[in-house]
C-alpha cells in the first residue's frame, strides 16, 4: 500500500489544519479567532469538520483513511456517532460509522466533563470501481478528528477545484446537528444540487452576529455568501432588538468590505414553535434529561417583546427590515426562513428535540433551499458559473 501524508491541497472546506502529535486537525476558524475570541462551545463546535473533506484523483481499488476522532457524548443519552461518507465521481458510494476515538463526556445535571480515550479508526474501503475516479471523503460533521494518514493501493494525486464557492454561515441546523451523515447535512445537499463548493461556517449554538465572524467572512474569498441569524441570538436571549438591528448591520457593513458586490444572502429563522413568540434563554428540559428523547424549551415569557426581547416573528420582520433598508445594494437578498421549513411542514416533520431538524427534514431544507437560490433568477443564479472563488 502506499502512504499519502494528508497536505493542505488534499483537504478541502477548512480554514486552517493544525499539525498535533497524530496528524492534521481541520479546523474551521483559524487560530488568533480561536484563541482570541472563541468559547469553550465555539472551540468545540469550529473543531467538528462538516463540510471539510478529503479528495483526491486515483485509480485505487482500495483506500484506508486512518484518523483519531474526539467525540461529545452526554451521559444518560444515546447519541449517534459520526461518519465518513465515501463519494465516487459524485455519487455516495458507503457511509462508515466510527466506532474508536476519545470521548468527552458531560452531565447536563451537573455541568461536569469526564475525558475517556481510545484508539483510532482505520476506515478501508477495498470495493471501489476501476479506473480514475474523483473520491472525496467526506469527515464527520459532528466529531473531531486528526486526520493521520491515508494508504492506498495505487497513487493519488490533488483535485483540481473547480466552480464557485459559496461561504455559509449559520447555527446548528446549518452546522448538521441531527442529521446522521456529513452529506445528509442541509448546506452539503444544497450545494451538491446547486453544482458549488461549499464552505460551511455553520456552528452550533454559536451564530450570534460576532464580529470576527464578519470580519473572517470579509477575508475569505467567496463567489456566494449567506448568513443565517436569529435562532442562536433569541436561544441566549443574548440581544434586544435595539442592539440586534445596528449589530446586524455592522455585520453586513464588514462583510462588504472585502465583497462589495459579491451576491450576499441574509436568511431568517426556519419555524421553530418553543421559540417562535416566546424568548429565551432556551434551555434542555428538565423533565427529559437522562432519556433518550431529550427536548429544548424557552424559558422566557409568551409574547413579552414590549422591552425590545426578541422571538423568531420579531427576528424575521427585524431582518425583512434590515434589508429593505439597504436597497441600495443590489445584490443583498433576503430569505424567509420559513420557506425552507414553516409551520405547516412541523406536522409532517415534526423536529424531534424541539428545536433541530431531523436527517428528513434536511433533506427537504437543503432541496428547497437550492430551488430558491441557485435557480435562475435567485438570488445566487446569475452567479453559479463564476469560478475565481473571489469577489
Amino acid at each position: 500500500m502506499i502512504t499519502t501524508p494528508l497536505t493542505a491541497e488534499l483537504v478541502h472546506g477548512a480554514i486552517e489544519l493544525e499539525a498535533t502529535n497524530r496528524g492534521l486537525r481541520p479546523h474551521r476558524l483559524p487560530r488568533l479567532v480561536r484563541e482570541r475570541y472563541a468559547d469553550p462551545q465555539l472551540q468545540m463546535m469550529e473543531a467538528q469538520p462538516s463540510g471539510v473533506r478529503i479528495a483526491v484523483v486515483t485509480t485505487a481499488r482500495r483506500l484506508t483513511l486512518e484518523v483519531h476522532a474526539t467525540r461529545v457524548a452526554y451521559r444518560g443519552v444515546k447519541r449517534a456517532r459520526g461518519n465518513l461518507d465515501l463519494v465516487v465521481d459524485g455519487k455516495l458510494q458507503t457511509s462508515h460509522t466510527l466506532a474508536e476515538g476519545d470521548s468527552v463526556e458531560l452531565d447536563l445535571r451537573t455541568g461536569t466533563s469526564t475525558f475517556l480515550p481510545g484508539e483510532s479508526d482505520h476506515v478501508t474501503v477495498d470495493d471501489l470501481p476501476g479506473g480514475e475516479k474523483t473520491i472525496e471523503i467526506w469527515l464527520p460533521h459532528n466529531e473531531q478528528v486528526d486526520l493521520i494518514a491515508l494508504h492506498s493501493d495505487a497513487p493519488v494525486r490533488a483535485v483540481t477545484p473547480t466552480g464557485p464557492v459559496w461561504l455559509h454561515h449559520g447555527s446548528s441546523i446549518s452546522h448538521g446537528s441531527n442529521a446522521t451523515n456529513p452529506t445528509g447535512i442541509w448546506p452539503v445537499l444544497a450545494a451538491q444540487r446547486g453544482g458549488v463548493r461549499l464552505q460551511n461556517l455553520g456552528f452550533g449554538g454559536s451564530a450570534v452576529v460576532d464580529p470576527f465572524i464578519a470580519r473572517l467572512i470579509r477575508d475569505t474569498p467567496a463567489d456566494l455568501i449567506s448568513a443565517k441569524l436569529g435562532i442562536n441570538v433569541v436561544n441566549l436571549d443574548g440581544m434586544r432588538l435595539r442592539t440586534f438591528v445596528p449589530a446586524v448591520h455592522g455585520f453586513l457593513d464588514t462583510i462588504r468590505d472585502g465583497h462589495p458586490t459579491t451576491p450576499l444572502l441574509l436568511i431568517s429563522p426556519i419555524f421553530c414553535a418553543v421559540h417562535e413568540n416566546t424568548p429565551g434563554p432556551g434551555a434542555f428540559d428538565p423533565a427529559t434529561l437522562g432519556t433518550d428523547a431529550v427536548q429544548f424549551i424557552a424559558t422566557g415569557q409568551p409574547g413579552d417583546t414590549a422591552q425590545g426581547r426578541l422571538t423568531l416573528r420579531v427576528i424575521r420582520t427585524a431582518l425583512q427590515e434590515i434589508v429593505e433598508a439597504r436597497s441600495d445594494d443590489a445584490n443583498l437578498h433576503y430569505l424567509d426562513g420559513q420557506s425552507l421549513y414553516g409551520e405547516a411542514d412541523a406536522a409532517t416533520y415534526p423536529l424531534p428535540d424541539g428545536l433541530h431538524p431531523s436527517a428528513e427534514t434536511h433533506a427537504l431544507i437543503g432541496t428547497r433551499f437550492a430551488d430558491l437560490a441557485f435557480a435562475a433568477g435567485g438570488p445566487f443564479g446569475n452567479r453559479r458559473h463564476s469560478s475565481d472563488g473571489s469577489s
